[in-house]
């Protein structure tokens, strides 16, 4: 039987009943590629068309994992290949409470940043343009949206990091570098 949305969302729903699946102690078939893509603003599209349920795309992240460069949906019976535009998670909110930044998901999900969860920032080699990630869970990243970050920068400050200061934020006892301070002027 060939995977469909239907299937993985059934099975889902039975693996994930108390918490987010063990989807790391799966070893299922690979079955082959799924027509699902995450765009880079975190909307999945199943079939070319938007998923407009977001208890249905919440499910679906929940059975999401990272292999290498790849990611997959996985159930216990079966192992399906979708597309990542860039991230598979978007943080569209943070709260900055005692030293720790706490991010929210697009599906919900909360991260403190800090050592198990870092801050990275890469940013683009032609345009010098930021693309900011907070670590989620077992190598899935959210990329930090654009309002996110800005509220980040307004919290910033400068630190010496290997004789190099450079302007970052703190959370959860960790410096995250953003950029070269002297690149600020």
């Amino acid at each position: 039987m060939k995977p469909s949305a239907e299937s993985l969302a059934s099975a889902a729903k039975q693996a994930g009943k108390k918490g987010l699946p063990p989807v790391h102690l799966w070893n299922p078939p690979f079955c082959g590629d799924l027509d699902m893509r995450i765009a880079r603003d975190g909307t999945w599209f199943y079939l070319g068309t938007p998923i407009g349920r977001k208890e249905l795309v919440k499910l679906f992240s929940s059975i999401l994992r990272k292999d290498g460069d790849d990611y997959f949906l996985v159930t216990p019976v079966e192992k399906v290949g979708i597309t990542v535009d860039d991230a598979p998670f978007v943080a569209v909110d943070f709260e900055a409470d005692d030293g720790i930044l706490t991010f929210e998901t697009q599906v919900g999900d909360f991260v403190d940043a800090g050592p198990d969860h870092p801050i990275r920032v890469e940013r683009d080699a032609a345009t010098g343009e930021p693309s900011p990630y907070v670590h989620v869970r077992a190598n899935l990243e959210a990329l930090i949206d654009r309002k996110s970050f800005y509220r980040l920068v307004e919290i910033g400050e400068t630190e010496a990091v290997d004789g190099v200061d450079w302007f970052g934020v703190r959370s959860g006892g960790t410096f995250f570098p953003i950029i070269p301070a002297a690149e600020l002027v």
